[in-house]
């Protein structure tokens, strides 16, 4: 199996890539538009800020490339607002893979929302032997509003969109590659969708 993690310069690549290891698959790293097209599967990472990532994703020619993938496509945390048509971090405009805004959390709670919460409300075989209420990893200021795209919900000041699927892209919001051993079997599911 060929798995590409997309190299655009806004990824925490190390961790993914030794989550995959750990599963027995050496991910590639790559920007190469033939090599990302002609992958199995695809991992689209993301840390960092929105606007300047897509500036990364437009100077690379991956913005165009990306939607029109056709193998499963996996976007973790900013990988996956970037698929979302829009996000209220510096007004950026998204990939619009998903039909979803990003918003930022208010300041009535802590931002951002940094550690280890729950997913629940779980749909799709990306969570296949996944309990709800799973403790995941994450690190963010942003969230996915919820929508008929959500396979998965998180509270924090309310329920917002944890994961999301259309087709064949899937994202969540939250860090597989940190989360345990919850994390690592949404990984291997992810493997064999």
């Amino acid at each position: 199996m060929k798995l590409v993690i997309i190299d655009y310069g806004a990824g925490n690549i190390k961790s993914i890539q030794f989550a995959f290891k750990r599963l027995g698959v050496d991910a590639v790293l790559s920007s190469n538009p033939e090599e990302i097209r002609n992958a199995d599967k695809v991992i689209f990472p993301g840390v960092g800020e929105a606007s300047s990532a897509m500036k990364m994703l437009k100077e690379s020619g991956l913005d165009t490339l990306i939607p029109e993938l056709k193998q499963p496509v996996l976007g973790i945390c900013l990988g996956m607002q970037l698929l979302c048509n829009h996000s209220e971090e510096n007004d950026t405009k998204g990939l619009g893979v998903f039909n979803v805004a990003i918003k930022r959390f208010s300041n009535e709670v802590k931002v951002p929302q940094m550690g280890w919460n729950t997913i629940t409300s779980l749909k799709s075989d990306l969570f296949k032997n996944v309990e709800n209420d799973s403790f995941m990893y994450s690190v963010h200021s942003f969230y996915a509003e919820n929508c008929k795209e959500a396979i998965a919900t998180t509270n924090y000041e309310f329920n917002y969109a944890s994961a999301l699927q259309k087709d064949n892209f899937y994202g969540v919001q939250f860090h597989p590659e940190k989360s345990s051993l919850a994390g690592e079997q949404i990984l291997k599911n992810f493997l064999k969708l």
